[in-house]
């Protein structure tokens, strides 16, 4: 699938309008209730053929994570979810998708401006495809983490209405604006928060002032006081393994000179992806440690290094993160563009969809890894101003005002790559679409439990191995 910018952008607002709604042949609005489990393929069969491309002795903690709670299991199952909705029809109407836009990859984030925005964090399987999968996975993604807090199903229902709403209206407003408005577009989270305030709780407005204010201290200042430590020698990275293992700790054919000198090539060879100014300010730095790094719980198991690097003295740090890039979980069931570099294809997604992208933000490749494979990599610091949700602490009422928050985020996203204008004409002005999402959630969150003791049988029958820390 490619994005259609270039198609409707010869055609006037009322064409692109009665494209939209001639979509709905294709795929009825009351139609995307729809899902059908006969059929398909073993989720445990999808999910180890992704791990049999990681690092085999961190698979098992991968494992581990998932079976913590149905929700955990989401967060790792974006690869089965990828082949539930690749065997349903679809409106057609092509964005740039997150591709995992589960509700804890919506966050605060630093712009480069120093601002407090809140946008999508998490772009590992970015493609371009249908709209509504991106929709339907932040949908079931609420229905899942309202069971986890025992909310009933009215109280379920109301979170997955109010994000599809949120989507819905927002999208309509894109509609009726100018291009580089909807690109200039922004979600200011002070701006946010005092929107929202009449609608929060007194406990909920203090709650997000504090969220707001945490996000601010999650510097990179923090990230290298909590993960480094003074030596002799110098800083080091902190070893704390299976999570954190230095280099110098990773047992390996090849000798430490050679692994370092090989993903020094990492380093040269991302520079070459960054603008020319920001090319200038990275080498201002020299790379002094570098770590594996086990993160998140789908992407366990991928290659990620931790890169400590310093300017001026010990006072002055910098921490990037270059995290493998596989294909996307979506390329299989959308026959879309391939990529010569995941690694670019994750970047550009994020260019297109954030607002506003880390400046460390690149990819690069290597011809020969520690593995002897040649892998792709994308870079970006390691942490900078995050606010992470906590949707275990929150009633009914605040997963509601997050669910419209995340609804209207997405569709800003979408905005940026596909056409509001036909998005907004398929959606329409009326609910028939937040019911049909609600009904689809309600569904998935079903079969998502489902596949989560699938996996706990398969454990319990040493089909694979789950490993605590």
């Amino acid at each position: 699938m490619t994005i259609p910018s270039a198609f409707t952008a010869s055609l006037s607002p009322a064409e692109r309008a009665a494209y939209g709604r001639n979509a709905r042949k294709r795929a009825p609005r009351s139609g995307q209730a729809r899902y059908q489990a006969e059929g398909r393929e073993d989720p445990i069969e999808v999910i180890e053929r992704q791990s049999a491309t990681r690092v085999r002795e961190l698979v098992p903690i991968r494992y581990a994570r998932m079976l913590e709670s149905p929700f955990r299991f989401y967060r790792g199952a974006a690869a089965i979810m990828a082949m539930d909705l690749g065997r349903h029809p679809h409106s057609g109407l092509t964005v740039q998708l997150c591709g995992d836009a589960h509700l804890l990859n919506f966050r605060l984030l630093a712009s480069p401006e120093r601002h407090l925005v809140f946008d999508i964090n998490d772009f590992d399987e970015t493609l371009a495809g249908p709209f509504e999968w991106d929709v339907k996975r932040l949908a079931a993604s609420f229905v899942i983490a309202a069971r986890a807090n025992g909310f009933g199903a009215p109280e379920q229902d109301e979170a997955v209405r109010a994000c599809v709403r949120g989507y819905r209206t927002r999208m309509r407003e894109f509609a009726g604006m100018r291009t580089l408005d909807i690109w200039y577009a922004q979600d200011d989270a002070d701006r946010m928060r005092a929107l929202l305030a009449s609608a929060m709780s007194k406990q909920t407005r203090r709650r997000t002032a504090e969220a707001t204010a945490k996000a601010r201290t999650r510097t990179h200042m923090q990230a290298y006081a909590k993960l480094t430590r003074r030596t002799a020698a110098g800083r080091v990275i902190a070893s704390d393994p299976p999570l954190i293992t230095p280099l110098r700790d990773l047992p390996s054919g090849a000798s430490t000179d050679r692994q370092e000198k090989e993903l020094q090539a990492v380093v040269e060879g991302y520079t070459k992806t960054l603008s020319s100014e920001r090319r200038h300010l990275l080498r201002r730095y020299r790379v002094v440690d570098i770590a594996r790094k086990v993160v998140g719980v789908g992407s366990v198991g991928t290659r990620c290094w931790i890169i400590l690097m310093l300017g001026r003295d010990d006072d002055d740090p910098l921490l990037l993160q270059a995290k493998e890039a596989q294909e996307s979980v979506l390329a299989v069931h959308t026959g879309g563009e391939r990529f010569d570099n995941q690694g670019r294809r994750v970047v550009t997604g994020q260019r297109l969809i954030q607002t506003t992208s880390d400046i460390f933000l690149g990819w690069t490749h290597v011809v020969s890894g520690l593995d002897g494979h040649g892998r792709d990599f994308y870079v970006r610091q390691l942490r900078d101003w995050k606010g992470i949700a906590r949707p275990e602490l929150w009633d009914p009422a605040t997963l509601c005002l997050f669910g419209q928050v995340c609804g209207a985020s997405l569709a800003r996203a979408h905005a940026r790559s596909g056409d509001p204008v036909a998005l907004a004409a398929y959606l329409g002005g009326g609910d028939r679409f937040d019911h049909a999402l609600t009904e689809f959630a309600h569904a998935y969150a079903d079969q998502n439990e489902r596949d989560f003791e699938a996996l706990g049988t398969a454990v319990a029958a040493g089909r694979v191995e789950a490993r605590d820390l």
